[in-house]
């Protein structure tokens, strides 16, 4: 088994794209899948940031390429999963995790903002998983979705965070998951989410600052925040053949935060 196992993990001619990937935590999953072998394609708004992500990739030995799409619009989407094919030869690990959140109070929360929360967060995830499903997984009947959710997705909030909309898009993100796996399954695709903590990046900044960190690490049963490898591994479980029996799932990635009542 001990000889077996790292074999299943590999990721070696494997191809992934991955949106949101020029920072925080969808940077660190393509790098994660990258370390274990495969070939990653970026995608987020900001070239500038794509351009260095993927060199940095490079750096250390891994295979990545990058493009600056919306991937909150239809369009933007659909070209950008015809450049994933045309440049890997195919998609065989699609992780979504492009997303935005709104802080407002759920009395003054602008409809607009809640759209556009919505069309990031759970509507640009349908739109590029089924386009990749239609035209590359489901003919080869074989590819893994992978949902970034978060904690956010199981309930409310502490008190000094108001984003009703990031909450319920989340919590959509969960269920739109396991609805796919089972719709998809028969095709090969597995789909699961990951649903991570607090970790510090530009889209937890606020929420970091409000809440304080020390107030909010004293929270967390780990008593610390995630950091820089901590999705890795289970992005590697849910993509790689070692994962190849697990669909429909979720898992929290958050030092305990979820499990604490009242916390």
């Amino acid at each position: 088994m001990l000889r077996t196992m790292p074999r299943a993990f590999d990721l070696t001619g494997r191809t992934a794209v991955v949106t949101g990937g020029s920072r925080g935590l969808g940077l660190q999953l393509a790098q994660g899948l990258g370390e274990a072998g495969a070939r990653v394609l970026l995608a987020a708004r900001k070239a500038n940031e794509l351009e260095a992500a993927a060199a940095g990739l490079r750096a250390q030995g891994i295979e990545a390429d990058w493009l600056a799409v919306d991937c909150a619009r239809q369009d933007e989407l659909e070209r950008l999963g015809a450049t994933a094919i045309e440049r890997l030869g195919g998609v065989d690990i699609l992780v979504n995790n492009a997303g935005a959140a709104w802080g407002a109070p759920a009395e003054d929360h602008p409809i607009e903002a809640w759209d556009k929360v919505f069309d990031l967060n759970v509507r640009g995830y349908f739109i590029l998983s089924q386009y990749l499903a239609r035209h590359d997984m489901i003919p080869r009947r074989r590819g893994s979705i992978i949902n970034v959710a978060s904690i956010a997705a199981l309930g409310g909030n502490p008190v000094e965070l108001r984003t009703i909309a990031y909450n319920t898009s989340k919590a959509a993100v969960v269920n739109f998951t396991r609805a796919l796996a089972a719709e998809w399954g028969r095709h090969g695709i597995r789909v699961n989410a990951i649903c991570p903590g607090f970790f510090p990046s530009r889209l937890s900044q606020g929420a970091l600052e409000s809440m304080g960190v020390e107030a909010l690490v004293a929270r967390i049963p780990l008593r610390r925040l995630g950091d820089d490898d901590d999705l890795k591994g289970i992005g590697l479980l849910y993509a790689s053949d070692a994962g190849k029996h697990i669909t429909g799932q979720w898992l929290a990635v958050d030092g305990g935060a979820s499990v604490v009542v009242g916390g």
